[in-house]
């Protein structure tokens, strides 16, 4: 910078035009005395250049005080507050004078120190939030007016991921955002009405097959609404457990409507004796009879399925010849199989098939309900197939793996993680015959309970058309195996 145009240079050069006009004043009015007291010219003329260089020394003396005094700290505050204002709040001034300079760099500096207690404290609030959003299991978005993000957590990062290319309701494809919109289209509609509305929405939205628990706030300013806050919960589960609460109850009730409106209508014709023969009482009581078996085995089958969930399974654990139990299970189905024109495969078993400890009565109920539902699902002509090894382990005593496969119709790809839920239905291939001689709609449920009581997993595996495989991995010495050698496939 030009000395000229700084404080102390103006000064300097003011105070250098003051003297050149007081010499030049003085000089004319002193002429005259000059001229007498001084005969030669040349005189003159050293009296008036020493005058002027005596005046330029003090001027100068006094720009170079004043610039000591004043203008350098004025230039270190200025460079202070540069570094202000890059972010170094240690910057600080130091105080020279107790002048007015002094009291400035003073007052600059406690600003400094409030501004640095200030940012550290919205340094703080800023870490503290950040992770309070980072341990968050819920996703939350923050979105300006335009749709652009301004914050989200890592749960929101991802599902913006995965739904960055989904397409806004009623769009054919990916739906390019334009002014940097970048709002997923699951929740464009919502957006759009709490920017236009200024007011906080909350709805549930399905994307996909997960359900997600949807509630946005506006970010108000004096003016408008500046963006909006959304949080974003996966309630996928819940709904789904709330699904099969409905559907449970629904079930239960339908299970129990129909015998129970047989046996009061084949009771109100006893009663009414619209029976003419003995024979034809005996086919009421007989239906009466087995409706109230039907019934019974319903109540039973929710009672032990009840305890099963609560953990009270009774096992009288012993050790168990899978061998024998596996060709009792098959002689008791041969002949229900070849009533049904339905060919159960020869019994396929390789190994040692010796259980440690293993309940011989609860694993005969669950190879029944496992062929018995493969009998039943599979048309004549097809084929039944049971069938079980033995694989060793390296961290344990091995594990035994029966199979029971069919080739039935076969499940619905979404429906199969689902089947062994108490009264699930996967399609009209697995529901109960229309002649009411299936079952209660909870036997993969309790298959399921008692082969976990085991420390076993049971797993399906099924292609439409094609058929269903159930697999089942008990453990030798009934313990839980690891989950690698559980699933060695």
């Amino acid at each position: 910078m030009a000395i000229w145009r700084t404080v102390v240079g103006k000064l300097w050069l003011t105070i250098i035009g003051l003297v050149a006009v007081v010499i030049t004043t003085v000089g004319f009015f002193l002429l005259e005395v000059i001229d007498i007291q001084f005969a030669d010219s040349w005189k003159i003329k050293q009296l008036f250049i020493y005058t002027g260089v005596v005046g330029f020394l003090l001027t100068t003396f006094f720009a170079f005080f004043l610039l000591t005094k004043i203008t350098q700290p004025l230039r270190e505050i200025k460079e202070a507050a540069g570094r202000l204002a890059q972010g170094d709040y240690q910057a600080r001034v130091a105080i020279r004078s107790t002048d007015e300079i002094g009291e400035l760099a003073n007052t600059f500096n406690q600003m400094a120190s409030e501004l640095d207690t200030l940012f550290r404290d919205l340094q703080h609030e800023r870490n503290h939030l950040s992770s309070m959003l980072r341990s968050m299991n819920d996703a939350v978005i923050s979105f300006d007016a335009d749709g652009g993000i301004m914050l989200t957590n890592p749960q929101g990062r991802q599902l913006l991921e995965e739904w960055s290319a989904i397409p806004d309701h009623g769009e054919e494809g990916p739906q390019q955002l334009s002014n940097g919109n970048q709002v997923p289209g699951p929740l464009q509609e919502m957006f759009q009405n709490v920017i236009g509305s200024g007011k906080a929405t909350a709805s549930k939205i399905h994307v996909h097959s997960e359900a997600w628990s949807v509630v946005m706030t506006p970010l108000s300013s004096t003016e408008s609404v500046r963006g909006v806050v959304a949080v974003l919960r996966d309630v996928t589960e819940e709904f789904r457990l709330d699904k099969l609460r409905k559907d449970f109850v629904a079930n239960v009730s339908h299970e129990l409507r129909t015998p129970l409106s047989m046996v009061q209508g084949y009771s109100e014709a006893l009663l009414d004796d619209i029976a003419s023969s003995p024979e034809e009482r005996q086919q009421l009581v007989q239906v009466i009879h087995d409706e109230s078996l039907r019934m019974g085995r319903l109540v039973k089958d929710l009672l032990d399925l009840a305890r099963m969930e609560a953990g009270h399974i009774d096992l009288s654990l012993q050790q168990v010849d899978l061998h024998k139990l596996l060709e009792r299970v098959h002689r008791k189905f041969a002949v229900l199989a070849k009533d049904r024109g339905v060919l159960l495969g020869p019994l396929q078993l390789s190994g040692d098939l010796t259980l440690h400890a293993a309940d011989p009565d609860r694993l005969e109920q669950v190879l029944t309900n496992l062929l018995d539902n493969a009998l039943r699902h599979t048309p004549a002509g097809s084929g039944v197939q049971l069938a079980a090894v033995y694989r060793p382990a390296p961290r344990s005593s091995g594990f035994v793996e029966v199979t029971v496969s069919d080739e039935g119709a076969g499940i619905p790809p979404d429906d199969l993680p689902y089947i062994f839920e108490r009264f699930y239905k996967a399609d009209k291939a697995r529901k109960r015959e229309s002649n009411g001689s299936g079952g209660t709609g909870l036997g993969l449920a309790i298959v399921r309970n008692l082969v976990e009581a085991h420390g076993g997993k049971i797993r399906a595996t099924s292609e439409l058309g094609k058929g269903t495989r159930f697999t089942i991995t008990l453990p030798v010495d009934g313990k839980q195996s690891s989950r690698k050698d559980m699933n060695p496939e």
